[in-house]
């Protein structure tokens, strides 16, 4: 019987969560629920100059929005360094570590001398097969991994296929600095080993480094886990991913109204594949997550196509549900803490109430609270430049006539006041463009708006009345 799967997501707390690395965590979260295993997170904050709270703060926060739970605490990487140094030391009683004493000036003899001769920068060797007991007075050494120097590393890689790397290209890499603090590539796989990693799940740029972990956990008797390496995303000129592209962290999306579970779908798509599905619930990706549907090629991140995505899951998310995530959004939208204010139970009901007439033109919450304004306007309400030349040309001539017929009405529903105001065009000899045109002007104080006798209901009775009042008398 094979042992549970084991994923795991090990960013880096130098900055936010980026959607590089929403993605990576992704497929580690559906490819661990899709076989029922686990998905563990790690922090690799070794890089103590670089690594800070607030990023470690950002980075939890954007799995935690994005609907990826991991399993367990987050471990520390250099909460663990005392173990990291134990395995370099086990390391050098095995053979296949040693101590290096060559002095940061020997290392720049050894790279200009590689740049002279137009070949790679790489240690030769020195104290490979020297004895620690010659070694300078005063050098505080490093221990370098003793890398075999012939045949070849073999990585089988899910998504890359075969990937032989000849062992003459690596070079004996330090382990432990003369610091004593361990380097990245032993404490990947001293935390992965401990940890129960059984599937590792990264990012390509990480295929020179699995070769040199290989090595580690081949030299340590450990079992190497089944490797993954996800091609990049760029941008859609083909150009790597900038900021300029839409790289920023997933704060950011959130910031700019996309829905957790329209990301979801969205970053799933970039590099990975089930048939010709391109929207699919969060449901349907863990069922579907096979690592053999990850592709070699690299993705084209496209906002456009985000955006649509976005579109489709605000039309067709519940509107209660929907109305949470607008809620919770509200405090990162520019003006939303401001309306935040203004939001009680009341409301709330309008804002769900009017849901179903907003949601079919916006393609993010940020453009759904926009489109929004008109409930939370207060009299007498500004127009916009097309609205106030709406009522100008016979607008307010329009209002006038009609605001008898909508006080008279009985029942206050868009349905009964559509009848209503038919009866009252087809009298005048008016289209009824003619009439909800100004209606909408002054209800909303804009030209565009979900349907003008939708936003009468919502508004209710005597809002709706004073509002078309104010410009019908104006």
């Amino acid at each position: 019987m094979s042992s549970p799967v084991v994923t795991r997501f090990a960013p880096s707390p130098t900055g936010f969560l980026h959607i590089g690395g929403a993605r990576t965590a992704l497929f580690n979260w559906a490819y661990a629920k899709h076989t029922g295993g686990k998905m563990l997170l790690r922090i690799e904050d070794t890089d103590r100059e670089r690594s800070t709270d607030a990023a470690v703060t950002a980075i939890l926060d954007g799995l935690r929005w994005l609907g990826l739970n991991w399993d367990g605490e987050a471990v520390s990487q250099f909460a663990r360094a005392g173990r990291h140094r134990d395995v370099a030391q086990e390391l050098i009683k095995r053979g296949k570590a040693y101590f290096c004493y060559c002095t940061p000036e020997e290392l720049e003899a050894m790279r200009a001398k590689a740049e002279a001769e137009k070949r790679q920068i790489r240690y030769d060797g020195t104290w490979r097969d020297r004895d620690p007991a010659t070694a300078p007075a005063g050098v505080n050494p490093v221990i370098r991994f003793r890398a075999p120097q012939e045949g070849e590393t073999v990585i089988n890689d899910h998504a890359q296929g075969r990937v032989v790397i000849p062992n003459k290209d690596l070079d004996d890499l330090i382990i432990l600095r003369s610091d004593g603090n361990p380097t990245y590539n032993l404490s990947v796989v001293v935390d992965d080993h401990d940890m129960g990693v059984t599937h590792i799940i990264r990012g390509v740029d990480h295929l020179t480094n699995a070769a040199r972990q290989t090595q580690i956990y081949l030299a340590m008797g450990w079992d190497v886990p089944s490797m993954t390496h996800v091609p990049l995303i760029h941008g859609p000129d083909g150009a790597k991913l900038s900021k300029r592209h839409g790289a920023l962290g997933v704060e950011a999306y959130r910031e700019m109204g996309y829905l957790p579970a329209a990301l979801r779908n969205y970053l799933a798509r970039l590099g990975w594949s089930h048939g010709d599905d391109e929207i699919f619930s969060t449901g349907q990706l863990v069922e579907w997550f096979e690592l053999d549907g990850i592709g070699k090629s690299a993705s084209r991140f496209d906002f456009a196509k985000l955006e649509n995505l976005n579109g489709h899951y605000i039309r067709h998310t519940p509107d209660a549900e929907l109305l949470a995530h607008w809620l919770a959004v509200l405090p990162y939208i520019e003006g939303g803490s401001d309306r935040l204010s203004q939001i009680d139970e009341q409301m709330k009901g309008k804002l769900l109430k009017a849901l179903p007439g907003l949601k079919e033109r916006a393609k993010t919450l940020k453009e759904l609270n926009a489109s929004a304004a008109y409930l939370f306007a207060q009299r007498p309400l500004p127009l916009d430049e097309k609205a106030r030349q709406i009522l100008a040309d016979g607008g307010t001539q329009a209002l006038a006539g009609v605001l008898p017929v909508l006080k008279a009405a009985t029942n206050w529903s868009a349905h009964d006041l559509e009848a209503a105001v038919k009866v009252h065009a087809e009298a005048a000899g008016l289209k009824l463009g003619k009439l909800a045109q100004p209606l909408r002007a002054a209800l909303t104080g804009t030209s565009t708006s979900p349907g003008i006798f939708d936003v009468l209901e919502v508004l209710g009775r005597e809002e709706s009345l004073a509002r078309i009042a104010d410009q019908a008398s104006a």
